[in-house]
């Protein structure tokens, strides 16, 4: 079996300091322990800057080494094919203070034309494939089965707790490696700088009373909406589309 994990450069939220990504950490720790129990060849995989000094950490956290894709092109197409073979591909659900959008497993994951799994928060492996429990919303959790080769994209509340060892980063190495990708031509739309204003919630506005309201504080019960769980992907977006109309959070 042949294991991958896909890891990223975060960034401290009060420094700006350049460190590992909390994401890929827990996913790089679910993946040492499967790799462990199924005698697997475990690769860590970074497209980017070779030079970047957050990747240096990745080795602490039990990483042998880092191989970079160092390309300027478009990530997903590198990754892609350099991934062309591995049964289990692991990755963090999102970068931290980079583009960090969120779609780069789904990207991949259509790219290389196999399974995705999102959300996880405990990964096993047998030979039927790879049993995922997701975490959910209102702290509900579901079992999803899933034949190889998958990608799991791992939740930050995983059951992973890193491990730093100052001694294996000294020991291990990173390893740039010269990959072609296309332009990215997303990344031109992109600019990056510093948060002048906190992001506003977008919410629908609160019609209840203040006793309601103050009840709501005390109790369980529902305040309203769905969940719609059958349907194609166009119904249920067509679901969420009412509902930002009905309360007026989108003009079209």
């Amino acid at each position: 079996m042949k294991i991958a994990v896909l890891v990223s450069t975060g960034r401290h939220p009060v420094s700006g300091t350049a460190r590992y990504s909390r994401n890929d950490a827990a996913a790089l720790t679910i993946a040492i322990d499967i790799a462990k129990a199924q005698n697997a060849q475990l690769d860590v995989l970074h497209a980017g800057d070779p030079g970047n000094p957050a990747l240096q950490e990745y080795l602490a956290l039990g990483a042998p080494k880092v191989e970079v894709l160092n390309t300027q092109g478009e990530a997903c197409a590198a990754l892609a094919h350099r991934l062309a073979g591995y049964d289990l591909v692991f990755t963090g659900t999102r970068a931290e203070g980079a583009y960090d959008s969120g779609t780069l497993p789904y990207k991949l994951a259509d790219a290389m034309n196999i399974a995705m799994v999102g959300s996880a928060v405990d990964v096993s492996v047998s030979k039927e494939g790879v049993e995922v429990r997701q975490f959910m919303p209102k702290g509900l959790r579901r079992r999803v089965r899933a034949q190889l080769p998958a990608l799991i994209a791992v939740h930050p509340l995983a059951n992973a707790t890193p491990r730093y060892a100052y001694a294996r980063m000294r020991e291990g190495h990173v390893t740039p490696v010269a990959a072609n990708a296309p332009v990215d031509r997303e990344n031109a739309a992109w600019s990056i700088g510093a948060i002048t204003a906190k992001p506003k919630k977008l919410a629908a506005p609160e019609k209840r009373t203040g006793h309601a309201r103050m009840l709501s504080a005390t109790t369980t019960e529902s305040r309203g909406g769905s969940v719609v769980i059958e349907g194609s992907s166009v119904e249920k977006a067509q679901v969420i589309l009412a509902y930002l109309r009905e309360h007026q959070l989108v003009d079209y």
